[in-house]
Formats: structure tokens, C-alpha cells, sequence
């Protein structure tokens, strides 16, 4: 059930000048490079948790209905449906009311409970699911320990421009040490 993004945040956990008082940078001759090691460090903390930080409207394909009507989602939080619908294979759709989803609030991995009957796509079809997630639209809605993770790796990433890699992808331990509350597990 691949999920793909449709929407990203309208903002990062962290402002350009916050990023920049928390490096002691003064001038203005880095800041696009600052905010795009902003957004890496958060992209980079969100695959780490499995989490959204901030609001983002993401797309679930599946083939078919689950039989129990609960329709699990590898990230999280999940916020609401915003639509859903049957798309035909020649690609055609069909909309399916957004309140007929209920999305358990809280739930790690993102739970949503279908209410049936459900129409079934024909061969070749699929169920789309267009879904806001995140734990909010602004910064301030981010868990203080996940934007210190996000700061930290930010900074991490501008002290080492230039060095060679040392070829392991693993993230630095306080950063990982930070993360690790928050990891979504899928049993």
C-alpha cells in the first residue's frame, strides 16, 4: 500500500533565523542553504520516526478494502480523510464521502476505520485515500524534543559541508537518542 506526497509543509519545525542564531551565523550569504539543511533534517528525522512533524495531505493506494475495515497507515499522525475515491484502471473515479473514514486519534502506526459497505473497485482498480497528516501547521505543534532532534541534525549537516562521508547513514546518537520515543513500529 505505497503512500505517496501530495501536499508538503507549508513550513519547517524551525525559522531560517532560528536555525541561524543556534549556528552564531550573522549574515544573510547561507541562508538558502541553512533552510534547505532544515528541511533535509527534518525529512531525514521524519524516515527515522515514521512520523510527520508538520501538516502534510499524503495519498494511500490499495487494491482492495481490508475485510476488518481497519485500514492501517505507516505513518503517523494522522490527522483526517480529506477525500477518498475508486480509480478505474482505464482512470476513470469515482468519490466516496470522507465521512464514511474515522481516523483513531493517536494511534502509531495511523489507524483508520472504514464504516461499510464499501463499493469495491473492478480489476484493475484501486482505493485512493488522500490523508492530512502531521501534528499541526505550525511549528509551535511539533513535540519540543522532535524540533531539537530536527536543530541538531540541521546544525550537524552544516559542520560536517565538505567532509567526506565516512559511508554509515546512521544519524548522530544525540540526535538518535532524541528520535527514539517516537519511532513508529509496524509489527
Amino acid at each position: 500500500m505505497p503512500l505517496s506526497l501530495l501536499t508538503p509543509p507549508a513550513a519547517e519545525p524551525l525559522t531560517l533565523a532560528a536555525m541561524k542564531a543556534y549556528l552564531r551565523v550573522e549574515h544573510d550569504d547561507e541562508d538558502e542553504l541553512i533552510s534547505g539543511l532544515v528541511g533535509a533534517a527534518r525529512r531525514a528525522c521524519e524516515a527515522a520516526t515514521r512520523r510527520v512533524l508538520i501538516a502534510q495531505t499524503w495519498r494511500l493506494t490499495r487494491a482492495r478494502w481490508p475485510r476488518d475495515g481497519q485500514i492501517d497507515v505507516a505513518l503517523a499522525p494522522l490527522m483526517s480523510v480529506v477525500a477518498a475515491r475508486i480509480r478505474s484502471a482505464e482512470g476513470g473515479e469515482s468519490a466516496i464521502d470522507a465521512a464514511r473514514f474515522r481516523v483513531v486519534a493517536g494511534a502509531a502506526p495511523g489507524l483508520i476505520l472504514a464504516r461499510p459497505p464499501l463499493p469495491a473497485p473492478a480489476a484493475g482498480g484501486a482505493i485512493e485515500l488522500d490523508i492530512a497528516m502531521g501534528y499541526g501547521m505550525e511549528a509551535a505543534a511539533v513535540p519540543a524534543d522532535l524540533a531539537e532532534a530536527v536543530r541538531r541534525l540541521a546544525a550537524h549537516f552544516y559542520d560536517s559541508r565538505g567532509l567526506p562521508a565516512d559511508g554509515a547513514a546512521a544519524l548522530p546518537s544525540d540526535v538518535a537518542a532524541l528520535l527514539a520515543p517516537h519511532r513508529v513500529v509496524s509489527l
